[in-house]
Formats: C-alpha cells, structure tokens, sequence
C-alpha cells in the first residue's frame, strides 16, 4: 500500500507584498484604464465641437467626411436622421436625399 503524501502549496508572497499573480492583476487593471481614458480624450468632443466642424456643410458626403459615420441614422422614406453623441449630449442632423437640412443639439435621453 504506498502511502499518500501531503498536498504541496505553492510559496506565497510575503505579507503587504502582492505576488506574480497580484502583479499582473494590478498590471492589466492599469493597461485598462489608460485605455479607457484614450478613448474618452479621441472621443468626437462636446455638442459646440461638432456644431462649429459642422456649421457650413450642406451635403451629406461632406458631413460623413467631416465627422465621420454618425453614432446611429433612421430612416424613413427619403428622409435620414444622423446623431452623433458628443460627450454632453448628442448633435443630430436631418438629410433629405443628399441636403443636410437641419441640426439640433440637446442632451442625451436618460434611462427609463
């Protein structure tokens, strides 16, 4: 009959000290959060940032071009609703066939 031997444990870090394990943890939770303060500073900007980029442009393409493909378009029939969301709210525009006709800025719809 052989005789079982007593689970091994791995060497732990010495107390106030994390491990490899901790380090890591630490090492990633950073990585993330440079990551997400990247995106939030190469975000679109505010609602005036992306009225004044806007201000004299009367046709889609150039709007696209300006801005960028918007956050979200609707459509019905001939007419496209393009919002962009700006980091106070969101600017949308109104196109009728290629005319940009109008655009409104206002702040975001809260959560039911």
């Amino acid at each position: 009959m052989m005789a079982r031997s007593a689970p091994q444990t791995v060497a732990e870090a010495p107390a106030g000290r994390p491990g490899r394990r901790g380090k890591r943890m630490m090492t990633r939770a950073f990585v993330c959060a440079v990551a997400v303060l990247g995106l939030v500073a190469c975000g679109r900007g505010t609602k005036e940032d992306i009225v004044s980029k806007a201000r004299d442009i009367s046709k889609r393409a150039e709007l696209e071009r300006v801005l960028g493909q918007p956050d979200e378009i609707t459509k019905l029939g001939p007419v496209e609703t393009w919002r962009y969301k700006a980091s106070n709210g969101e600017v949308i525009f109104l196109i009728v066939g290629d005319d940009v006709t109008l655009q409104a800025a206002g702040a975001r719809d809260k959560a039911k």
